[in-house]
């Protein structure tokens, strides 16, 4: 007579648990890989526009339901525009810097970063940036670039434009470090910039002063930025450095001072 098999329990972790379960990717993200991917790597250049839906649909062997929620994916990143009722395909844009700063500041400010800590990290990267320009090869240009963006600002000064004047300044910081042609510092400064530009405007609004202390005190900064970019074309490395550092710290002091340094930063409304 046969023996029953016994059943035997495996104390081994079994690979089909939900926890270990592989995720199948849905067609339309595989689909929205694909035209991404095309995106990023350059084979679709910005202004372009997508093949029309049948065209793709046949191409890619998808569905409209599947295209469309594929279309949809890539609007959110702003990748792609649609106009409804267009017989035209899709238009592609390229990923922007913009972008990519917001919901880096989103991601900051869900983490309670501190103005102060803003700040902090602007004093890490300048005077790197500021030891870079001073050793370029041939830094005219720089030179030029910064002098013209300064003129600028004297416009709005002259013209009153106070919250223009303030996204200038960013700028100007934004501009030194893209001059070192470093684009991940570029990406970081003008996340931290836009945030940084926010909070000034945030604080002139609560806490005005009269035109003329703000008109001495925006001649000061313009004063500061000319004697950096003097230094900078003159390859005075370590007096630029240090001119700038003193120069962040004053800043900061004033920005980024008791009762401001400790709020947590805003990037909902930076944009």
């Amino acid at each position: 007579m046969a023996r029953k098999a016994t059943a035997v329990k495996s104390t081994a972790k079994s690979p089909t648990r939900p926890a270990n379960r592989i995720r199948t990717p849905k067609t339309s993200e595989v689909v929205a890989d694909q035209i991404r991917a095309q995106i990023v790597r350059g084979e679709i250049s910005e202004g372009d526009t997508l093949p029309p839906e049948g065209q793709l649909m046949e191409t890619l062997g998808v569905s409209r339901p599947t295209l469309r929620e594929a279309y949809r994916i890539l609007e959110a990143e702003n990748l792609i525009s649609v106009t409804r009722g267009s017989r035209s395909g899709a238009q592609v844009h390229l990923p922007r810097v913009e972008v990519a700063a917001r919901y880096a500041g989103y991601v900051l400010q869900s983490q309670g970063t501190t103005i102060a800590d803003l700040y902090a990290s602007q004093m890490a990267i300048e005077p790197y940036v500021i030891r870079t320009l001073c050793r370029m090869r041939n830094n005219k240009k720089v030179v030029e670039a910064l002098n013209e963006h300064c003129e600028y600002l004297v416009t709005l000064i002259d013209e009153e434009r106070i919250n223009t004047f303030t996204r200038g300044v960013a700028e100007f910081h934004g501009l030194l470090v893209k001059l070192t042609g470093n684009k991940t510092l570029t990406l970081i400064t003008q996340l931290l910039q836009d945030l940084m530009a926010n909070h000034k405007a945030d604080v002139m609004q609560r806490d005005p002063i009269d035109k003329e202390a703000r008109k001495k005190r925006l001649d000061g900064a313009l004063k500061s930025y000319r004697k950096l970019i003097r230094l900078i074309g003159d390859k005075e490395e370590e007096a630029a450095v240090a001119h700038w550092r003193l120069h962040l710290k004053n800043a900061h002091a004033s920005w980024a001072r008791a009762g401001e340094g400790e709020r947590i930063v805003d990037a909902i409304n930076a944009y």
